[in-house]
């Protein structure tokens, strides 16, 4: 491929991604009272929000429907063409229906039109054509239409489809303003994401427990806790009393400053001695999130799970919150 032909190839991706923006810029001047009116009907709307649309439309939909449903507007895709043949059944009375169609003429949703508004079900129509007969049968409609398409062509769905994605995010999130929908209830739709770990994810559930916890008692000399810090491999050890109370922490970090100093033998320097005390812990329930707060400004990798009696419960460090996804 010569130079000319690359530099053609760009010029191309270039104009194709402006006359896209400036389709998109134009949306802005639509944001009127239809726009309010759609959001306020889809608020009210007991049931749920069915998109429908043919062809490259039809993809749109299915997008539009999936950014309503996990940011707090229930919603569901339904193929128009599928609709004729037995999927209307999907509409109930409860619904709002949001159909896309550039040309407003799609002869797969003109065809269904009489079958919604005999359910009585409020009809948003997304179109290109305020004179079409989507938009002119519709409860309400929205102008996407686009002053050219950025295919050269003048053929291929490409400036009026990225018009319609903008205008459904900008529905989806007037919507979820407007419900005030929050980072919390994005992760409950979201659980496997990782917005749903962070957010959702305790301690509880990543925290070491039973014998797991590396402890020793307030009794122990140095060298018995370094054995257990080595098999429990949290890189701290909990000093905990009789009762199981914890009494402090010993961590590498406690390790590498005392062989600095040089002035202790580990075979009958008493834990006690040289533990931090008052060391930071956590109740069970805590967030994992709240718990990578916690140890980044205490400036540590390991934090020890208490109970109301200040009991040893679990214990966790940084890695175990890095195999959980939590950052």
């Amino acid at each position: 491929m010569t130079e000319t032909q690359h530099q053609r190839l760009y010029q191309l991706g270039q104009e194709v991604i402006r006359l896209e923006a400036e389709a998109v810029a134009r949306l802005a001047r639509r944001i009127d009272a239809n726009f309010a009116r759609a959001c306020q009907l889809m608020l009210r709307c007991e049931g749920r929000v069915v998109v429908t649309g043919m062809g490259k439309s039809g993809h749109i939909c299915g997008k539009i429907a999936a950014t309503l449903a996990s940011t707090g507007t229930p919603a569901f895709f339904v193929h128009s063409g599928e609709a004729s043949h037995g999927d209307l059944g999907m509409i109930t009375p409860r619904d709002v229906v949001l159909a896309l169609s550039n040309s407003g003429e799609t002869d797969e949703l003109v065809f269904i039109i009489p079958l919604i508004k005999r359910l009585g079900v409020p009809l948003i129509a997304m179109t290109g054509r305020p004179d079409s007969t989507l938009a002119r049968q519709a409860t309400v409609h929205i102008d996407v239409s686009v002053a050219q398409e950025a295919c050269p062509l003048g053929l291929a769905p490409t400036a009026s489809t990225t018009a319609a994605l903008a205008m459904g995010d900008a529905l989806a999130v007037a919507l979820l303003e407007a419900r005030g929908f929050t980072r919390e209830d994005f992760a409950r739709s979201h659980p496997a994401g990782s917005l749903g770990r962070r957010l959702l994810l305790k301690i509880d559930d990543i925290m070491h427990t039973g014998d797991a916890i590396p402890r020793v008692p307030e009794t122990a000399t140095l060298d018995q806790a370094l054995l257990e810090m080595t098999a429990k491999k949290l890189g701290m050890t909990a000093v905990v009393d009789g009762d199981g109370r914890v009494q402090g922490i010993f961590t590498d970090g406690d390790l590498r400053r005392l062989f600095e100093r040089g002035d202790c033998d580990i075979h009958t320097t008493p834990i006690r001695e040289v533990m931090t005390r008052g060391c930071a812990t956590a109740p069970p329930g805590m967030l994992a999130a709240e718990a990578v707060k916690l140890m980044e400004d205490r400036k540590i990798n390991a934090l020890l799970v208490v109970d109301d009696d200040n009991r040893l419960v679990g214990a966790l460090n940084m890695h175990d919150l890095l195999r959980a996804g939590v950052f």
